[in-house]
């Protein structure tokens, strides 16, 4: 790929880039530029609004981008999402369902945050950077932690101290995330520079809807479709999903053709009595979209989807039901 080639790619299905001028000129300089992706495990897997960030680790890859993935152990902990040993055993399972969705395991590095966030010089730059930020600042960044409290615990003010050293630590050139990172992201680009390191850039991603018009999470099931769910379970929730006659706007199955589907299968097929319409095929989102405007029924909408995902969903589904991941959500359910 030519330079403009790669930045399409790098591009592709994210909200922002902060900023393109920075990201084509660190293309033209550095052969191989590093970008980071932050997961707090919890849980008990990921589910298909995760498969927006793991498409794009695919696209850096094949942009020649190196990819760090970086299990936020000591983050959950803070964030109160287990003991450290049973979020050591969610990563793995991470781990294992980002490779399943075709992630390069050897063109990755996959890393715990406690691995490196207990050294001496990281903890002094947490310090160093204490020193430089203000109260209401970090107040701003606390959103991630998943808290509104008045009276927070000093851990969730410490979370994104930590986050912003780990670009640093980690050495990227690009933070990446979803756009709930983006004000981390930006304590990241006021404070490295003056901390010995370079500014990075930082590329965000849009939140997929939830199937019931909301949030998707982990925590409500009948919003997520979990990477290795069962086809009739797949069937059941699309067919239940909010999917309003003609909007476009936060509408989680378009999302899905959006973000899931034609990032991976070159057309979708929408089958049909002839009476109402006949059988139809869309070969991009655009397409797609419009005619959904034009009055593509629903129901006809949703039963494509589900097809289609149920078939990108098998390989990942066959590898999750290995004998070792198998045996990593038994030792989940057993950690306290």
């Amino acid at each position: 790929m030519n330079l403009e080639e790669r930045f399409e790619l790098i591009k592709r299905n994210t909200e922002e880039i902060v900023t393109e001028e920075e990201l084509k000129k660190l293309l033209e300089e550095k052969k191989t530029p590093i970008v980071y992706h932050g997961f707090e495990p919890s849980g008990d897997g990921l589910h298909i609004g995760t498969v927006i960030g793991i498409n794009k680790h695919i696209d850096f890859q094949k942009a020649g981008l190196k990819l760090k993935i970086l299990f936020a152990d000591l983050h959950a902990w803070l964030n109160e999402k287990g003991s450290l040993s049973k979020i050591e055993h969610i990563s793995e399972l991470y781990k294992e369902g980002l490779i399943a969705f075709g992630v390069d395991a050897k063109k990755t590095d996959f890393i715990c945050g406690s691995d490196f966030q207990l050294g001496h010089e990281f903890f002094l730059d947490v310090l160093r950077l204490s020193l430089r930020t203000r109260l209401d600042r970090v107040r701003r960044s606390m959103t991630l932690v998943g808290r509104d409290e008045k009276d927070p615990h000093v851990a969730q003010i410490i979370y994104p101290l930590m986050q912003t050293i780990d670009g640093k630590h980690l050495g990227v050139d690009i933070a990446f995330g979803d756009l709930a990172q983006r004000k981390i992201h930006m304590l990241m680009r006021e404070n490295l520079a003056d901390l010995e390191f370079k500014t990075p850039i930082a590329i965000h991603h849009a939140d997929m809807v939830g199937l019931t018009g909301g949030k998707m999470s982990s925590s409500i099931p009948n919003s997520r479709i979990m990477i290795d769910e069962p086809p009739e379970n797949i069937k059941k929730k699309i067919r239940n999903a909010f999917c309003p006659f003609k909007q476009t706007k936060n509408n989680p199955i378009l999302q899905i053709c959006k973000y899931i589907i034609f990032p991976r299968r070159s057309k979708l097929k929408v089958e049909r009595e002839r009476k109402y319409g006949g059988e139809q095929e869309f070969e991009s989102y655009e397409e797609l979209e419009r005619a959904f405007k034009s009055g593509l029924h629903p129901l006809d909408l949703k039963n494509a989807v589900a097809e289609s995902l149920i078939k990108i969903l098998e390989p990942v589904r066959k590898y999750m039901g290995k004998k070792k991941v198998r045996n990593i959500k038994e030792l989940i359910k057993a950690s306290v």
